[in-house]
């Protein structure tokens, strides 16, 4: 059975494109903010939203999304905004909404109570950056008793065995990392993802999503060469940080018109 996640990928593929993964900081700057936004994600261009719910020691976060995520910490946002932030969302959009959480706040909310909340919010699955697929047998039980999505990473430095492992349990699309490091602003991807996604191919990932560093259309247009799809971060916090939800919409509409193949 193909995801919500899948058949949005599928289709923009059938569109001749390549999807348009966007993510934002959940409860950026502030709740009510934080749901127009990411409406305004939806309706300019993105074909997957990713929602970040904020987190005290982002492994992976660059300097942008740190600031976003310390602004939504102070103004008090907590796991419970975040499935009425989704719930909110997923009314207004029928663009598939998925969660980029550590795995940490993940276990203290409860793996089966958090996937169960998800489901019901109507959140389409989960990306865990800080968890691999030999460690998360829990997760696995509760995405599949709760139809969601689990995104699992494959980097650069990833073993063959490794991104058959990925393959095999990812669902939606494996989150393929474009070079090694954290998110943020950068001249010209590594080359490395595109050698990433073909080693992907040939382990059986049948959806690879090129994600960190990506913040121009230009961007998005050479990952739409070789890949699924292109995720853009940082380009797009900054924009709703400088020009509030109305420079959200213009920058998703901008990076989008790169995904034409």
């Amino acid at each position: 059975m193909t995801s919500r996640v899948e058949q949005a990928i599928d289709l923009a593929a059938a569109d001749g494109r390549a999807a348009f993964v966007g993510y934002l900081p959940a409860g950026y700057p502030d709740l009510p903010t934080s749901i127009e936004a990411a409406v305004a994600l939806a309706e300019n261009g993105a074909d997957v939203i990713e929602l970040g719910p904020p987190y005290s020691d982002p492994v992976m976060d660059g300097p942008v999304i740190q600031e976003a995520t310390n602004i939504a910490l102070e103004a008090g946002f907590r796991t419970a905004d975040l499935f009425t932030l989704i719930r909110e969302v997923a009314a207004r959009t029928d663009v598939p909404v998925l969660v980029m959480s550590y795995w940490n706040l993940i276990v203290q909310y409860g793996v089966e109570r958090y996937a169960a909340d998800l489901a019901a919010a109507g959140g389409a699955g989960i990306i865990t950056p800080d968890i691999t697929p030999d460690a998360a047998e829990e997760w696995i039980r509760a995405s599949d008793a709760h139809g969601l999505d689990r995104v699992f990473l494959a980097a650069p430095s990833s073993t063959d065995e490794r991104l058959a492992l990925v393959s095999q349990n990812s669902s939606g699309f494996v989150y393929t990392v474009s070079t090694m490091g954290i998110t943020g602003e950068r001249a010209s991807l590594d080359a490395a993802a595109q050698r990433l996604v073909e080693r992907l191919r040939a382990a059986g990932t049948k959806r690879a999503c090129v994600g960190i560093g990506v913040t121009t259309a230009e961007h998005v247009a050479s990952i739409a060469e070789y890949a699924d799809g292109a995720i853009v971060g940082t380009a797009l916090v900054q924009a709703l940080r400088d020009g509030g939800v109305a420079g959200l919409a213009s920058k998703a509409r901008e990076l989008s018109s790169g995904t034409r193949r």
